[in-house]
């Protein structure tokens, strides 16, 4: 009778043993579902964040912070790549995961609210609402648990508030016909486009786009005050577009406008891992920084830069320059047995001819011989076919170098040479299909060709120059 009592008391009564308190901390507090288990705490998903901000990959961040390659999964996907809390640590204002986690153990102690309070450094009245409010209820059982605590206190504190495109029909309209209209010609008549269906990633290469108008949302964002000087109400920043974009849940625009994107990413990638995106096997100490300064002005030779030029069906030319004179040395990598007849394994030998170990032998046999004055440094993009660059070292007795990532204008002399072997070797043509003395005679022509940076002397000649002084050099100074 007691238990049914219970149930059927009308609002704003207060049931048998209950405080009156009780009614008023639950008057404006909606019923809240069963937890099951508690979702990591708000502190364990800052850190995760700010993990990925540093720019860790997505499992390894969830590794540290004590969640599963799942979960860590989920949270990085349905936040679009950008972290949806912000990630300042929230003032003393609020009881926090491990002072909750004190209350726990000292209420199972027997202590009182004021010897809690005294304890953990709160107002009495703090701790005692906190045992009101956030109790553990299940089994009617009003234990308190520091889990349960905490999320009672997140699902209490969170105060969604409707995206600004998701209210504005008219703004959301106007952005999505500037990412996505249709393409029309000057007459104003619709052009189609490529018909690409939305497949939740980023496009791949070589492949069709899809077709719109595609402004950025920093021009979106801009363009409004121009189209609307006098309609506050028509005002978005770029980064609130962005965020509708990505963030799931905020209702307003469709995740496959992404595709309508410059990059057409469909999720957002960490600034800090952009920085990081190259090889693990360059460490700080190969970097081009580390580079002796004597390189920069050309006035010493010795200096290479080198580089693969790929053609159709993964065939491969490597390219050497010698900074000082342009001077031109072309690696032949054939294909190993098997190319083409073997089915192809992820990881599995580099049968196409530019493995690390092909290119290390190609550049060893080309400049090994050559003076020790002549083998100062080679500078080299961060491909994987240097991934051998210590035993080059070794074997061709040169310090070995490399770009940082995506910043080919730190080999200007090679980038230069390898737009004048395309002339040659054409973009999507078999490379493969050319001898070691094919390449030798282009290198040849390319080498007899008059330069205006060498003051109209070619690079032959103003690499005969480099030899024939190291030569005098070595008479002199001989006893």
């Amino acid at each position: 009778m007691g238990r049914q009592s219970k149930r059927t008391t009308v609002l704003g009564s207060v049931p048998d043993g209950r405080r009156r308190q009780w009614a008023a901390d639950r008057a404006l507090r909606p019923p809240m579902r069963s937890p099951g288990r508690p979702e990591p705490s708000r502190a364990v998903r800052r850190a995760f964040w700010r993990l990925i901000a540093e720019g860790l990959a997505t499992e390894d961040a969830g590794a540290e912070v004590g969640v599963s390659v799942a979960v860590a999964t989920r949270w990085f996907r349905h936040a679009g790549g950008m972290s949806p809390i912000s990630l300042n640590e929230p003032t003393g204002r609020y009881l926090s995961f491990t002072e909750r986690e004190e209350i726990a153990v000292l209420r199972a102690q027997h202590h009182g609210v004021r010897e809690i309070a005294r304890r953990i450094g709160r107002d009495p009245s703090t701790v005692s609402r906190e045992l009101r409010r956030n109790a553990a209820t299940r089994a009617s059982q009003r234990g308190y648990r520091a889990t349960v605590a905490q999320w009672k206190a997140q699902q209490a504190a969170k105060r969604p508030k409707p995206a600004k495109l998701a209210t504005n029909p008219r703004l959301r309209a106007y952005v999505e016909h500037k990412l996505a209209g249709v393409v029309t010609d000057a007459q104003g008549r619709p052009i189609a486009g490529p018909n690409v269906p939305w497949a939740g990633r980023r496009h791949g290469r070589r492949k069709d786009r899809r077709w719109g108008v595609a402004w950025s949302p920093e021009q979106i964002s801009n363009r409004l005050k121009v189209d609307f000087p006098d309609d506050e109400s028509m005002r978005v920043s770029h980064e609130t577009i962005y965020q509708s974009l990505y963030i799931q849940g905020r209702g307003a625009l469709k995740r496959e406008l992404t595709a309508c994107l410059r990059t057409g990413r469909a999720l957002r990638e960490p600034r800090a891992r952009t920085k990081r995106s190259g090889r693990s096997f360059v460490t700080d100490e190969v970097t081009i920084s580390q580079r002796p300064a004597e390189a920069a002005d050309r006035a010493v030779p010795g200096h290479w830069e080198g580089d693969l030029i790929i053609g159709l069906e993964q065939s491969a030319i490597g390219t050497l320059v010698e900074r000082s004179s342009r001077y031109t040395m072309l690696l032949h990598l054939p294909r190993l047995e098997g190319f083409g007849t073997t089915p192809y394994v992820k990881n599995g030998p580099p049968i196409a001819g530019h493995g690390a170990e092909a290119v290390r032998e190609a550049i060893t046999a080309q400049l090994g011989a050559l003076p020790d004055q002549l083998r100062r440094s080679l500078t080299w993009d961060q491909g994987s076919e240097m991934a051998q660059y210590v035993q080059l070292k070794i074997a061709a007795g040169i310090e070995v170098y490399f770009c940082d990532p995506h910043s080919p204008w730190q080999r200007p002399s090679n980038e230069n040479t390898n737009g004048l072997l395309r002339q040659y070797f054409p973009k999507g043509t078999d490379l493969s299909r050319w001898g070691d003395q094919d390449l030798q005679a282009v290198a040849v022509t390319l080498n007899s060709r008059p330069r205006k940076c060498l003051e109209w002397r070619t690079p032959a000649e103003a690499y005969q120059d480099q030899l024939a002084s190291l030569s005098q050099a070595g008479v002199a100074s001989t006893p």
